[in-house]
């Protein structure tokens, strides 16, 4: 039975909230425990020992090449649980002499679902990519630089760290979590084409949109092999996860989400967050599920060694098993608990023209006597709660804090009050949390930005 005791109480006439206890949740803890480096090792070896794995490459080789690898990965879902619904989500892609697929290719992602017992139209996505790319230059006509697309498709290109690791990771939580059972459907993806300009999740996240699937939240994994940089700066004890403005935005909820949850099974092993979408100039394959409006987010090692990326030399003795399955176990925790939450609630957001005048929804809301108006009212609904649902946190933190900072378990209710709490001076949220403690995302109140009306003239 989940329980948790909380205490309010005013200074400085503003309203804090304790810090709840949160134990672990000993079916995830299983999980969590279970992820393997010595598999994770033995993965990464494997996906280097093909070779290559660009889009380009052998598709009827048995050892070698791109085709080799997706019926590999495959082979390896299906072997892991009868549960799993092993499939290739294949697209023809039309080349372009222009770009860097310079002509047509099968695009074929290999997709492990699990599907869910009481909520399996929503769907929480761990994804890495399995192709790679050796990058090989050549001098043009002009004298200038240029990619040699021959040459590139040629070239060995083991991929261990980029993006082998990521794989590694995907696949093994796909072993792990095919034992258990979850409310909502795990989708387990190794997309082929990033390095070619994320082909594989744009289709599928076109798909999704088209479809009008429900995704709660996506777990992209990508270089999360190495823990040394090119320049011997070293460290395992965190990772880097990007998230998509603005501040409150469902990514940047989801990477808060992803460090809390961590911090409970993982307690020296950190969640570093990046309020950015990406690294400078770069992309990966969250950022066509953002493009969509999907909770998408980035998770990659702080140690790049950009010397191995996308050469001959990204190879097994460049990377870090142990360091990987710290940050399997992370997302092991995180997805495992987001699959057997209760889904988040629907809070009220005022519109952009009303501001101030906004009251009843969010908050510029009403003392209990109804006088003066300086209480933080919230309300939200979910239709159709779970038959196991404790309740509903509220969350807050100060506009310029990165996470939530205090919380308060207020119960089966949908609408509580916060006495003394101007909302213009913090932001506010709310969560639903089942019976043995696995909690939702937390759905923020946030304001649309103001837009200018058009004004008319005489």
């Amino acid at each position: 039975m989940f329980m948790r005791a909380s205490l309010l109480f005013l200074t400085s006439a503003a309203l804090l909230l304790s810090a709840s206890e949160h134990p672990p949740n000993p079916q995830v803890r299983q999980i969590v425990d279970s992820v393997s480096a010595e598999r994770i090792a033995e993965i990464q070896k494997k996906l280097g020992n093909f070779g290559t794995r660009n889009i380009y490459s052998a598709t009827d080789d048995p050892n070698h090449g791109v085709g080799a690898a997706r019926e590999w990965i495959a082979a390896q879902f299906r072997s892991y649980s009868p549960r799993l619904q092993v499939s290739f989500d294949k697209h023809r892609l039309k080349g372009d002499p222009k770009q860097r697929f310079f002509k047509n290719v099968e695009i074929w992602n290999v997709i492990a679902v699990l599907p869910g017992t009481s909520e399996p139209d929503r769907h929480v996505i761990v994804s890495g990519h399995y192709d790679t790319i050796n990058l090989t230059y050549k001098t043009g006509p002009d004298g200038k630089r240029e990619l040699d697309n021959e040459a590139t498709v040629a070239a060995t290109a083991p991929g261990v760290t980029d993006d082998g690791s990521g794989t590694a990771a995907v696949m093994e939580l796909a072993r792990v979590m095919s034992q258990h059972q979850f409310r909502k459907t795990i989708v387990f993806i190794a997309f082929a084409g990033e390095e070619y300009g994320l082909l594989g999740s744009g289709f599928y996240a076109e798909d999704a949109a088209r479809d009008h699937r429900v995704i709660e939240g996506v777990f992209n994994n990508d270089i999360i092999g190495s823990d040394v940089t090119g320049n011997g700066e070293m460290s395992n004890r965190y990772v880097n996860v990007y998230s998509a403005d603005p501040e409150d935005s469902t990514s940047r909820e989801l990477a808060r989400y992803l460090k809390e949850i961590n911090s409970r099974y993982q307690p020296g092993f950190d969640i570093s967050l990046v309020f950015r979408h990406d690294r400078f100039g770069r992309g990966g394959d969250h950022s066509p599920f953002n493009a969509f409006g999907f909770a998408a987010i980035r998770v990659t090692t702080p140690m790049e060694n950009y010397s191995n990326q996308h050469t001959a030399t990204d190879t097994f003795a460049g990377t870090a098993p142990e360091y990987t399955a710290l940050v399997t176990k992370a997302n092991a925790a995180a997805v495992a608990t987001l699959a057997l939450a209760p889904k988040p609630p629907e809070v009220r957001t005022p519109p952009p023209t009303e501001g101030r005048a906004f009251a009843s929804a969010l908050g510029r809301g009403k003392m209990p006597d109804g006088k003066d108006g300086y209480d933080a009212v919230l309300t939200w609904h979910d239709d159709n709660p779970e038959p196991d649902l404790a309740g509903y946190e509220v969350v807050m933190r100060k506009t310029t804090a990165p996470d939530w900072e205090q919380e308060v378990f207020v119960g089966d209710v949908k609408t509580y009050t916060l006495p003394r709490v101007n909302i213009d001076e913090v932001v506010l949220g709310v969560r639903a949390i089942d019976k043995d403690g696995n909690e939702s995302v937390v759905v923020p109140y946030v304001s649309a930005p103001y837009r200018q009306r058009k004004l008319e003239t005489y």
